[in-house]
């Protein structure tokens, strides 16, 4: 009786070490992981070096902070995904976040100064939404391309052997 009480011990154990071996991070995940936490860490230092500061000074050292630590979230959540479209929300986060930035240099500004920078942080904006986006529709069309390309090879090559 003792033994098979011995076995079943055994049994569920080796179960759970299986169990733990398959659900394993991968290294993707950890990498991804690793970047937010330290995205936080480094937010957190930024954030603490602001509080010394006033005015506009401290809303720019804010939005600096918050800027980094987007740069590298959106990076590692496009390399972990690892996809077009995962990239090309990161490089819209990133020229967000630097919108956010540059409209916080420009308080500091009075009068036609400021809404010329404001302008300008738009100009900046809207440029690196449209080269993002530009550049998402030549990569799915260079696809399309080699996809193309591909299956005419492939029905030459089914032609080819079918004599």
């Amino acid at each position: 009786m003792i033994n098979a009480y011995a076995m079943v011990l055994l049994s569920a154990a080796a179960a759970g070490f299986a169990g733990s071996a398959i659900s394993a991070p991968t290294e993707a995940t950890v990498a991804y992981t690793m970047a937010n936490q330290r995205a936080a860490v480094d937010y957190k230092v930024a954030r603490a070096k602001c509080n010394s500061l006033a005015g506009n000074l401290r809303a720019v050292c804010v939005a600096e902070a918050r800027s980094a630590r987007i740069h590298v979230e959106a990076n590692a959540k496009a390399q972990y995904e690892s996809s077009l479209s995962a990239r090309t929300d990161a490089r819209e986060a990133i020229a967000d976040a630097d919108y956010d930035v540059d409209k916080a240099r420009c308080a500091s500004k009075t009068g036609n100064a400021e809404n010329v920078c404001i302008k300008e942080a738009k100009a900046a904006l809207v440029s690196a939404t449209a080269e993002t986006r530009a550049d998402k529709k030549v990569i799915e069309a260079r696809v399309d391309a080699r996809d193309d390309k591909q299956t005419a090879d492939y029905k030459v090559a089914i032609e080819q052997f079918d004599k």
